[in-house]
Parts: structure tokens; C-alpha cells; sequence
């Protein structure tokens, strides 16, 4: 088939053919009275395929020539390109959508104004800084039009990573209540303990705070400072045994971990949604997360609290998630800003 390129478009002006690429592919948009005007991508995949021919004023136009005004003309061209060709080989229909979407992938048997599109497609560099708020607004204007979004990473080999993302509200089941009575902690360098085997027993079975060593609990600084504000523990010096306040202990947990008010926003949003939260650090995150007794259930999350607006790099993400699907556990990155939000990331194959 024969294209002439007008700029950021490419025209086939012969109606049959214009009908056959319209028709049994979705390609272009229709003009009236016939003919096709295909986008610069389109004609790209269309010409790189050879069912078309390109040309112009001066000739016939190449196919790395077309690559090469496509790059010249469209920001991010090159990245924009592969995850089309990537999903038009995997069988689907794809347009392209206007900001911030890249594309609208139809389902397999469908069509634009025949089916919804099933996706929404962000493309991505994995040079491009990871934008935590501009990905939220995507989710949010993607779950608003009742789409599934999709991130679709490209890495520096030209290979392609598929994230699909949601803003998720985990919960857990409720906990058995507080008998009211206060256990007596002691605090240690980075962590506290309840030395009675009795209060700690006890404490340990109403939230499962800690881990029990032998007959005593240990707790985290965050579960000593939550534990604290909540009046269901005392806590004094291990060395001198004096009264330690809410105010101290945060100031000593600030000095040994600088995120500690981060992390607390989350650990005190997660127990108000009766989760109960550990460490994650041997898997790499903040928390891990049971939504039930976490001596009979695994973890279903792996929780990493950060800041609202926060921006990072996608290799970071990519590695998180890789590590979360290895333990068969959802990644969930919480956004900490007047509320606590929470988007999961989880890797799919389109």
C-alpha cells in the first residue's frame, strides 16, 4: 500500500486500501470521502512490517528515514513505538489516547466504537524518574473512566516490563480487645522490653506486638511508641529504670532511624485498619503485612512507606516488585501526605 507523509501524519488516499488497514486492523482514522490518515507510529509499524510504502515530495521514504522523522517530531518517539509494536504482535488492537495515556488497548475481537478498551497504557522509560503523585493521578483518572491501567517499562535493551497498577484499601480482621491493664517495658538502645513473662504473654496475644524470646517480648520502636500513646504500656530506662515519655522516645527513635514519623504515619493507618504489621527488612521493604494472626497466616503485603510527591528511580521499583512476586506477596507502596493512600504494583503479561 502507498502513503504519502504530510508532517506528523501519513495519508492513504487509495479508498480500498484505506478501508482494508481501517477495517481489518483498526489502523488510522477515516476521511471523509475516503482515504486514511495513520499516525507516525502506525505508518511505522505498518511500513517496518512491509505493508506499506511511505513517500514523499522528494521520494520514497525509507523505513529508518520514517524512524528518524518520527524521532524528530515526537517526544519520546522510540520508547512510545516499541510498546505499540510490542502489543500489535501480541494480537491486540491499540490506539493511540491523549495525555496522560499513551495508548488504548482494545481486547482481542474487539474495536474502537465496537468494545471499551480493556487498558489504558502508560509508556516508560526506565531512565524516567518514578513520579509517585503523577501515577496516582493516572490511577485515579483511569479507575474514573473504568479502565485497567497498565505501565508498560522500557529498559535499556529495548525489552518491555508490564506493570499493572490499583489503589487498594487492605483491612484486616478485627483483634481480640485490651484487658485495659498497662504492661511495664523497658527501653534498651533500639528496641524495648517486656521482661514479665505474664505482661508479655498477654500483649503479645492481644495484637501480636513484638516477638517473644524466651519468656520476655521485644518490642520495635515504633510498636514501643504506639504502645506508649496508647497507654498500654508503661516504659522506663533499662539502665537507671526512670520514666521514659512519648516526647524522649521519639527523639531517640528519630536520631537511629531519620524516616521514623514516615513509617509511624503508616504503622498507626495500618493497625486503625486492623493489619497487622512486622518488619520487612529481609524482604527489603518497610513492612510486612498479615490481615490475620500472623502465627497461623503468611504475609499477603509487603509495605514501603513513602513520602506524598515522592520521586525515584524505576529500578528501584522494578527490583521491589521482583522481590515481592518472588515470596508470592502484593507489593504496596504507601503514600504518606494528609492521609495514608496505598497503590499495588504487580508484574502481568499482557
Amino acid at each position: 500500500m502507498a502513503g504519502l507523509l504530510r508532517d506528523a501524519t501519513v495519508r492513504v488516499e487509495d479508498p480500498a486500501e484505506a478501508s482494508t488497514l481501517l477495517n481489518k486492523g483498526s489502523f488510522g482514522e477515516a476521511r471523509p470521502g475516503g482515504g486514511l490518515d495513520l499516525t507516525l507510529i502506525e505508518a511505522t509499524y505498518l511500513a517496518e512490517s512491509g505493508r506499506l510504502e511511505v513517500t514523499a515530495v522528494g521520494g520514497p521514504v525509507p523505513v529508518p528515514e520514517l524512524f528518524r522523522h518520527g524521532h524528530s517530531t515526537i517526544t519520546g518517539f522510540e520508547v512510545r513505538y516499541l510498546v505499540y509494536r510490542d502489543l500489535r504482535q501480541r494480537g491486540y488492537i491499540v490506539k493511540e489516547a491523549p495525555a496522560p495515556l499513551d495508548f488504548r488497548v482494545y481486547p482481542r475481537g474487539g474495536a474502537p466504537k465496537r468494545t471499551p478498551s480493556k487498558y489504558g497504557i502508560v509508556a516508560v522509560n526506565e531512565r524516567s524518574v518514578f513520579d509517585l503523585g503523577g501515577l496516582q493521578a493516572h490511577v485515579r483518572r483511569a479507575a474514573g473512566a473504568r479502565k485497567n491501567l497498565l505501565l508498560a517499562v522500557v529498559d535499556e535493551e529495548s525489552d518491555l516490563t508490564y506493570y499493572a497498577v490499583r489503589e487498594v484499601t487492605p483491612k484486616g480482621r478485627p483483634g481480640p480487645a485490651s484487658v485495659g491493664s498497662r504492661a511495664s517495658a523497658h527501653l534498651l538502645e533500639d528496641r524495648a522490653a517486656v521482661l514479665d513473662e505474664g505482661q508479655a504473654m498477654r500483649l503479645y496475644a492481644e495484637g501480636f506486638y513484638g516477638k517473644i524470646v524466651g519468656t520476655r517480648l521485644q518490642l520495635s520502636l515504633l510498636e514501643a511508641a504506639y504502645l506508649l500513646e496508647t497507654g498500654a504500656i508503661e516504659l522506663r530506662r533499662a539502665d537507671t529504670n526512670r520514666p521514659v515519655a512519648l516526647a524522649a522516645l521519639r527523639a531517640q527513635a528519630r536520631r537511629l532511624q531519620p524516616d521514623f514519623d514516615l513509617r509511624m504515619r503508616v504503622y498507626k493507618d495500618l493497625k486503625a485498619r486492623s493489619i497487622i504489621a512486622k518488619t520487612g527488612f529481609k524482604y527489603g521493604s518497610h513492612f510486612r503485612a498479615y490481615e490475620g494472626d500472623p502465627d497461623r497466616v503468611h504475609a499477603k503485603y509487603l509495605i514501603h512507606a513513602l513520602p506524598a510527591g515522592h520521586r525515584g528511580m524505576w529500578p528501584e521499583v522494578s527490583r521491589a516488585v521482583r522481590l515481592a512476586h518472588g515470596v508470592k506477596k502484593d507489593l504496596l507502596f504507601a503514600s504518606v501526605g494528609e492521609e495514608v493512600s496505598y497503590l499495588r504494583l504487580e508484574r502481568v503479561r499482557p
